[in-house]
């Protein structure tokens, strides 16, 4: 423990935000550099508890006492290896994770939690500024093959982990570039795609393979990569997406947040000239359905392509601004939140249901019906005498995601799957069909980035097992195990 009286002597501070006209111009990420000295007087808040539930608050269980005081002795490199030691990405945690570390950080019962997630991203950026991030090549080749099916953070890292053990992996993903949603579905502003690049040119160098525009099940059959390797590891995701069917929903003009957000991320790939973008919110007014991360990041999308107005729609009421009673620490707090792109601008509506989209003489919408809820005897009641009408060009659907896609992979392979349509796997991460195994939000349903990397470790390790009779990889997370929020 670096300061004893760190946590008392400061108070929480975190990087500034670039200013919003500034920002709207460009699709770089939002926050200004935040000197090194700042982040060690942040890591000095962590009062090295005698029991550290940031780390149980963590699914990944880094071990965040120990880098926060390596960061505050200024032992950078320490601080890397001690925070790669339990996490593959924390380029992508620190910058996507919405922190339930935080959540479970003692200081966070009566005051301010710890910056844990700056910190993390802070050591990363720092270890590929001073080159410290190296391809770390197996000691020996098993001669065993594994097929992971899915570049999202689960199948990434369940990739890395059995590479380093010395199997022969193979990824498999449909979209042309790699990624899973973290290319297409996480826009620009919240993560440069240069961060996916350098792990990617890691993981290369360390012997992985990638395949690219393939969907396992329609351009090449299951059976092959059942006959072709010796594991096979699902890590697809839920990409089912739900929708609103409700009068007009075929109307043009509305749209899946995952058909819309795609596209502004190729035309900053340079696929396209942001200016033919398919979809696109430039002088529309614009409703958003939704009201979480995804809806989040719809907002920040439409206020770059320059909408006239944009609405953000939640039949949730709003969140309180404290914890209350029934989400004590160290549960993740469910407290009302204001991400960079509602600082930006735009309309948040709670407790409002859509009941109706309107058409013009085109047939595209022109604008939606919609009135005030109230939740009550588990169901959500109109409030009478609330209905109104808003005017509308462009409606994204971004309610969340049902399960993974059916047709094709999962078809082919005949796998068990529950009520919720995600596949079924036991306490190894094996699936009903020998030698199949599954991970991430394909088995665990729609959850979080750090969720996603845990199970692939963990996931990695039960196959290397299951190929070797033994192994020394990790395993943070049993498939049983449930997020705190």
């Amino acid at each position: 423990m670096g300061d004893i009286r760190g946590f008392m002597r400061h108070d929480r501070e975190l990087p500034t935000r670039r200013p919003v006209p500034v920002r709207l111009r460009d699709w770089r990420e939002v926050y200004e550099p935040f000197a090194d000295e700042d982040l060690r007087t942040q890591a000095s808040r962590c009062m090295d508890c005698g029991v550290p539930f940031c780390n149980s608050g963590c699914p990944l269980g880094n071990i965040i006492p120990d880098w926060n005081d390596l960061v505050y002795r200024d032992r950078w490199h320490d601080a890397i290896e001690r925070l790669h030691a339990t996490n593959n990405f924390p380029e992508f945690t620190g910058r996507l994770c919405p922190a339930p570390c935080e959540g479970a950080c003692v200081l966070g019962i009566n005051a301010d939690p710890v910056t844990i997630k700056q910190v993390e991203v802070a050591i990363i950026d720092k270890a590929f500024e001073m080159g410290w991030v190296r391809p770390e090549l197996p000691a020996v080749r098993t001669g065993r093959s594994v097929a992971v099916v899915g570049s999202g953070p689960a199948g990434l890292a369940a990739a890395q982990q059995l590479t380093r053990a010395g199997h022969d992996v193979t990824v498999f993903e449909r979209a042309d570039r790699l990624g899973g949603l973290l290319r297409y579905g996480i826009p620009e502003f919240k993560m440069e795609k240069r961060h996916i690049e350098r792990r990617l040119d890691q993981m290369s160098a360390e012997g992985t393979k990638f395949r690219t525009g393939i969907e396992v099940g329609v351009d090449i059959p299951v059976a092959d990569l059942q006959a072709g390797f010796d594991a096979l590891v699902l890590a697809g995701g839920a990409t089912q997406w739900r929708d609103l069917p409700i009068p007009g929903r075929e109307l043009d003009g509305i749209h899946q947040a995952m058909e819309y957000l795609p596209w502004a991320n190729k035309a900053q790939e340079g696929d396209l000239d942001p200016a033919d973008v398919p979809i696109s919110a430039e002088g529309k007014r614009v409703v958003i359905i939704g009201g979480g991360d995804t809806g989040a990041d719809c907002l920040g999308t439409a206020h770059r392509q320059g909408a006239a107005s944009v609405h953000q729609f939640e039949i949730l009421p709003r969140p309180p601004d404290e914890r209350p009673s029934g989400n004590p620490w160290p549960t993740y707090p469910m407290v009302y939140r204001v991400s960079s792109a509602h600082e930006e601008g735009g309309d948040r509506v709670y407790s409002v249901n859509t009941e109706e989209f309107l058409s013009d003489d085109a047939g595209a919408v022109r604008a939606l019906r919609a009135h005030e809820v109230v939740f009550r005897d588990g169901r959500f009641a109109e409030v009478e005498g609330t209905d109104f009408e808003l005017e509308c060009e462009l409606v994204l659907l971004a309610m969340g995601f049902l399960g993974p896609q059916q047709e094709g992979l999962l078809a082919q392979l005949g796998v068990e799957t529950d009520a919720r349509s995600n596949v079924v796997r036991d306490d190894d991460y094996r699936t009903s069909v020998d030698g199949v195994w599954v991970c991430g939000d394909m088995g665990r349903g729609q959850s979080l980035i750090v969720w996603a990397i845990a199970e692939g470790r963990a996931c990695a390790a039960a196959v290397d097992e299951a190929l070797m009779g033994h192994t020394a990889l990790p395993f943070p997370i049993p498939p049983t195990a449930r997020p705190l929020n």
